[in-house]
C-alpha cells in the first residue's frame, strides 16, 4: 500500500466516525465539534484527490464560517437535546435501514464517475489553466443551469429563515416602526404640575427627651 492509499484510508476512517458522533454525541457542542473534525477530514481527502480549490472551499466556507456560526448559536441557545433523544436507540434500526438505502442509491448513481478506464484525457492545453479555472469554466458553462437552480434554492432557504424569525409569539416583545414614526411629542412625554412637599427630618431620641433626661442617664 502506498502513502497515500494508507492516508486516504485514515482520513477516511476518522471522517466516518466524526460522522457516527455527529449523530450520537450527547451534547450539542460536542456534535457540532465533530462534525467541524468531519469537515476537516473531508478537506484532507480532497487534497489527496489532487483538488486543492474544493479542499480550501471546504475549510473556508464551511469550516471557518458556517460551523463557527452554528458553535456560537448553539453555545448562546444552550439547547438540551435530552428530551428530545429519549427514542434515539428505538428508531435506530429503522434509521439505519433508511441511511443504507440512501447509501445505495448514491453509490449507483455516483459509480459511474468513477470508471478512470472511460475517462478522457485532458487537452495538455487546458491542464496549465489549473484546477480553479477550469472548474469555474465546466460552472458558468456546461452546469450554469443547475447553479442558478441552487441559487435559487438558496434565497428560498434565505427568505423562510426570514421568515420563521419574524413569527410572532407569545413569550417574544416585538415593535412597530411604523407606529414608533406616527408618534408624537406628547404622546412620548407628559408634564405635571405638582405642588412641593417638604418633609421634616427626624428628631434623634436624646434631642426629644431633653437636656434633663440626658443628665438623668448620666447619673
Amino acid at each position: 500500500m502506498t502513502t497515500t492509499g494508507a492516508l486516504f484510508y485514515f482520513f477516511a476512517a476518522v471522517l466516518l466516525f466524526a460522522a457516527f458522533r455527529v449523530i450520537t454525541a450527547r451534547s450539542t457542542v460536542h456534535a457540532v465539534l465533530y462534525l467541524v473534525l468531519a469537515f476537516a477530514n473531508a478537506s484532507a481527502i480532497w487534497l489527496l484527490l489532487n483538488a486543492e480549490f474544493l479542499a480550501i472551499a471546504l475549510v473556508l466556507v464551511y469550516v471557518g464560517a458556517v460551523m463557527v456560526l452554528f458553535l456560537f448559536v448553539v453555545m448562546m441557545l444552550d439547547l438540551k437535546t435530552s428530551d428530545d433523544r429519549g427514542g434515539f436507540w428505538k428508531h435506530l434500526p429503522l434509521a439505519g435501514l433508511i441511511g443504507a438505502v440512501i447509501a445505495l442509491e448514491m453509490a449507483l448513481v455516483l459509480m459511474g464517475g468513477f470508471r478512470l478506464t472511460d475517462a478522457p484525457l485532458l487537452d495538455p492545453a487546458l491542464a496549465k489553466l489549473g484546477n480553479t479555472r477550469l472548474l469555474g469554466i465546466e460552472i458558468y458553462t456546461k452546469y450554469l443551469y443547475p447553479l442558478e437552480i441552487a441559487a435559487v434554492l438558496l434565497l428560498v432557504a434565505i427568505i423562510a429563515a426570514i421568515a420563521l424569525t419574524l413569527r410572532q409569539r407569545k413569550d417574544s416583545r416585538s415593535q412597530d416602526p411604523s407606529q414608533q414614526v406616527l408618534a408624537k411629542k406628547a404622546d412620548r412625554l407628559r408634564i405635571v404640575k405638582m405642588k412641593p412637599v417638604f418633609e421634616l427630618p427626624s428628631m434623634p431620641v436624646a434631642d426629644a427627651a431633653g437636656p434633663a433626661a440626658v443628665a438623668g442617664e448620666k447619673k
